[in-house]
């Protein structure tokens, strides 16, 4: 939404209804009807085969699709077709409506795996084909197969996703991130709605790219923008390139407003992101991934007593690196008011 800022009051819009910091919950926009905007030919092939696997399913196991309908929770289906079962929701998760709870979805184990669950397509598509031409290469000249393996082993290594533990630390922000900074700039008033400071993080092929949520929070809104696929460690990549902009609420007084952008490169082009406006995050829980090379940012506002813990040429890791602290603010002047008036 150009020319908002984060969460920005709108009293003119009072049935949007109003987070616990006083904004606005913007509505998802009509460009976000996946949790990959931007496609890609993955996504096309798993859709592709779920038109196939749900023809199975009604047709061989009618047993199983009459058990997950009854399991089924939501009142309405905004996927294109009808949901046999949670892998059928898996490009809608963000879109509202139906859904299976995680102890009636029968492939829960699949987020049990060290590798990132959006990722199991690419990993078997692009990392079993590489592996069958490794396979191949040995029986012909085997020094041409340590190429394919190594590809093999780096694709692998690309989609892993370590489990991480944030720090218990109240007024701090973590890293959105894993990778390396390559910025710390201050930001015009109108990002926010108040002065604030953005904090660039870049990621190579070789890092982790599940991104995570800074702190606990609450999702005010979620924008997306087509744009080029310049090389994201150019200056021009983070106004330029084609980005998710997830625009979060701290649950914690002050209720500092928040903004955590996803941001292509030239090999990573396909952003994920399953959240929606009023979802709850707990402090380091995933909200997406960016599919190969890549930039996310921080942007957080500029108060006294704030301490930037991070320098340009640092490495990162998500949920674990403290980026940022404030100093503890625990009292709501709001709450104490409204304390006074009751007694």
């Amino acid at each position: 939404m150009p020319g908002t800022s984060v969460g920005e009051y709108d009293e003119t819009r009072p049935e949007a209804g109003l987070s616990a910091g006083g904004r606005v919950y913007e509505p998802l926009p009509a460009e976000i009807s996946t949790i990959q905007p931007g496609g890609g030919a993955c996504m096309s092939l798993e859709l592709a085969w779920g038109y196939v696997r749900r023809w199975w399913l009604r047709t061989f196991r009618p047993g199983y699709v009459a058990r997950m309908r009854s399991l089924r929770r939501g009142e309405t289906n905004r996927c294109p077709f009808e949901p046999l079962d949670p892998r059928d929701v898996k490009f809608y998760r963000n879109q509202g409506g139906y859904h299976w709870r995680p102890e009636d979805d029968p492939f829960a184990w699949r987020d049990r795996l060290p590798f990132v669950r959006v990722g199991l397509a690419e990993l078997l598509l692009i990392g079993g084909g590489l592996l069958a031409i490794t396979v191949g290469l040995v029986s012909l000249w085997w020094p041409l197969a340590i190429l394919t393996g190594l590809l093999v082993l780096e694709v692998c290594w690309f989609f892993r996703h370590p489990r991480r533990v944030p720090p218990n630390e109240p007024g701090v922000l973590v890293s959105p991130a894993d990778g390396r900074i390559v910025g710390v700039e201050e930001v015009a008033d109108g990002e926010l709605g108040c002065p604030g400071l953005r904090i660039d993080i870049f990621l190579s092929i070789f890092n982790v790219h599940v991104n995570r949520v800074p702190s606990e929070v609450q999702v005010l809104g979620v924008r997306y923008r087509r744009g080029k696929f310049l090389n994201a460690l150019r200056p021009e990549a983070n106004r330029e390139n084609e980005r998710m902009e997830i625009c979060l609420e701290e649950m914690a007084f002050p209720h500092r407003p928040l903004i955590v952008r996803q941001i292509v490169g030239a090999i990573a082009r396909r952003i994920v992101c399953w959240v929606q406006p009023r979802d709850v995050l707990r402090c380091g829980e995933v909200l997406g991934m960016i599919k190969l090379g890549s930039r996310t940012e921080l942007v957080l506002p500029r108060e006294p007593g704030l301490e930037v813990c991070v320098r340009v040429g640092q490495k990162v890791r998500a949920g674990v690196t403290v980026m940022a602290r404030y100093p503890v603010t625990t009292t709501d002047p709001r709450a104490v008011l409204e304390r006074s008036s009751a007694e």
